[in-house]
C-alpha cells in the first residue's frame, strides 16, 4: 500500500507540474467570428487583431458577411458539432440565450485583475454579466439615432436642422419643392429598422419602451404605433425611387455631396464619411434624430465579443489576452475612433487620441441621457428583444417601407401578429 501510495503522490505530482508546464508554454490563439466584412467596420477589427498579435497572440479570424441570423447559425452549427469558437461578436440579449447553454467562458478572473466592474458603462454591465459573471467584452457603445444633414442644402433654403417630427416634415416638403431628395436610405430590413427606430422612439419614448424593449403586443396594435408607421410613410415618400439596393454607404454619400438633405444611421457613418474626406461641419452636420418630447435622447447599440469554453490551453490563454486586448484603454481608443463609437469603459478622455466632434457630443448625449431617464437600447441592433422577435419586426417594417399598399393600421397589427407568432 505504501509503494501504490507514493506511486500515486508521485503521479499526481508528475500531473500537477506537468498541466503548470503546459500553461507556462501555451502560446494564446484566437479564431474570432464576426461580421465586420468590409468598410470601416473591417479596419477597425483589423486593428484588434494587430494589438493582439503585437501582445504575442497568433491571431486568426472568420467573418461572416451579411446579417446576424448568419453568424448565429454558424456559432449553432460549430457548437452542435463541438468545434465551439473561441470568440464570437455578439450582443445584446444573445449573450444571455448562450450563457444559459452552459457553454460561454467565464472572465471573472481577468475582470477582477482589470477592475473591469469600476470602468465599464454601468447601461452594459448586465449584459455582459447575465447571470453575475462576465462572460463577454464591450468593445464600444453607438449611438443609433444620429441624424446626418447636408450643409450645402441647409444653407441654401436657408434650414435649421429639425427638432421635432413635425418640423422634420415641413423642412422636407420645402426641400423636395426646391427640386432635391430629402432623405437618402437604402432598402434594407436593418436599414429600415434603423429608421423606425428612430421614429417610434422620437414619437412616443414609452412606446418604444414597451414594443421594442418588451415586445408588448398591445402597444404594438396601439394607435401611437400607427401614427409612427403613418410618420414612416411620409418618409418614404420623402425618398428618391433609387433606394432598392443601394447600400447605406451610398446613401451616405448622398447626404455629404448635398445630392440629399438629410440621412438617419448609426455613429458607424461618422468613420465612414471621415474615412471618405468628408468634413464635420463643412459637408455635413451630426444631431440627434427629432424627438418630439424634447431633450436629449440616446438609442444604444454596443458591440461585444462573447468568449465560449476551450480545452486547448493555447485558445484558453489567448481568450484572456483578447479580452485583455478590448478592454485595454489603448484598444478602446484605437477601435473607436475608426468605428465612429464612442469607449465602453467611462475613464477615456474622448478630447484627445483623435475623437471627432460628432464622438465627444455623443458622450455628453448619453450621459445627459442617463440622467434625463431617456436611454434605450436598439431593437433595430439587436439589443432588447430576441432575434426571433426581431427579425419578425424586422419583416413588417421593410415590408411596409416597400409596398404604399399597406396602410399604416395593417402594418400595426402586422407587427403584433408576426411578434406572436414566434412566441
Amino acid at each position: 500500500m505504501k509503494l501504490n501510495k507514493a506511486y500515486t503522490l508521485t503521479t499526481a505530482s508528475v500531473l500537477a507540474i506537468a498541466a503548470l508546464a503546459t500553461a507556462a508554454q501555451a502560446e494564446p490563439k484566437t479564431n474570432m467570428m464576426h461580421q465586420w466584412a468590409q468598410g470601416s467596420e473591417a479596419a477597425a477589427i483589423a486593428k484588434l487583431g494587430e494589438m493582439f498579435e503585437a501582445a504575442g497572440g497568433t491571431w486568426e479570424q472568420t467573418a461572416i458577411s451579411g446579417h446576424t441570423s448568419n453568424t448565429l447559425a454558424k456559432l449553432r452549427s460549430d457548437i452542435v458539432a463541438g468545434n465551439a469558437p473561441a470568440a464570437v461578436q455578439l450582443k445584446g440579449p444573445e449573450i444571455a440565450e448562450w450563457n444559459s447553454t452552459g457553454t460561454t467562458a467565464n472572465l471573472d478572473e481577468v475582470a477582477a485583475a482589470e477592475g473591469w466592474d469600476d470602468v465599464v458603462a454601468p447601461e452594459l454591465t448586465s449584459v455582459m454579466k447575465p447571470t453575475g459573471s462576465w462572460v463577454a467584452a464591450p468593445m464600444n457603445i453607438h449611438r443609433v439615432n444620429w441624424l446626418y444633414s447636408s450643409t450645402k442644402i441647409l444653407n441654401e433654403l436657408g434650414l435649421d436642422v429639425p427638432k421635432t417630427w413635425d418640423d422634420f416634415n415641413a423642412a422636407c416638403d420645402k426641400i423636395v419643392a426646391a427640386g432635391h431628395t430629402c432623405i437618402a436610405h437604402g432598402a434594407a430590413d436593418w436599414s429600415d429598422a434603423t429608421t423606425f427606430d428612430s421614429v417610434v422612439y422620437g414619437m412616443d419614448i414609452d412606446l418604444y419602451r414597451k414594443a421594442f424593449q418588451e415586445a408588448d403586443v398591445d402597444a404594438m396594435r396601439s394607435q401611437g404605433m400607427i401614427d409612427a408607421f403613418a410618420q414612416l410613410r411620409k418618409m418614404v415618400g420623402y425618398m428618391d425611387d433609387g433606394i432598392n439596393g443601394r447600400s447605406w454607404e451610398q446613401s451616405m454619400t448622398m447626404t455629404m455631396t448635398g445630392e440629399a438633405a438629410f440621412f438617419l444611421m448609426g455613429d458607424w457613418t461618422v468613420a465612414s464619411a471621415n474615412l471618405a474626406g468628408f468634413k464635420e461641419g463643412e459637408d455635413y452636420l451630426c444631431n440627434q434624430t427629432p424627438v418630439n418630447w424634447g431633450g436629449n435622447g440616446f438609442i444604444l447599440n454596443a458591440d461585444s465579443v462573447v468568449f465560449f469554453q476551450q480545452s486547448d490551453p493555447d485558445y484558453i490563454e489567448g481568450q484572456k489576452l483578447l479580452a485583455s486586448t478590448i478592454m485595454s484603454p489603448e484598444f478602446q481608443v484605437t477601435f473607436n475612433v475608426a468605428k465612429g463609437s464612442i469607449p465602453s469603459r467611462t475613464d477615456v478622455d474622448l478630447s484627445k487620441g483623435g475623437f471627432t466632434q460628432c464622438q465627444q457630443q455623443g458622450l455628453a448625449d448619453l450621459k445627459a441621457s442617463v440622467s434625463e431617464g431617456t436611454l434605450v437600447r436598439s431593437m433595430a441592433h439587436n439589443m432588447t428583444v430576441l432575434q426571433k422577435f426581431r427579425g419578425a419586426m424586422m419583416e413588417v417594417i421593410t415590408e411596409f417601407v416597400a409596398d404604399d399598399s399597406i396602410t399604416p393600421e395593417e402594418a400595426a397589427n402586422q407587427l403584433a401578429d408576426a411578434v406572436e407568432l414566434q412566441s
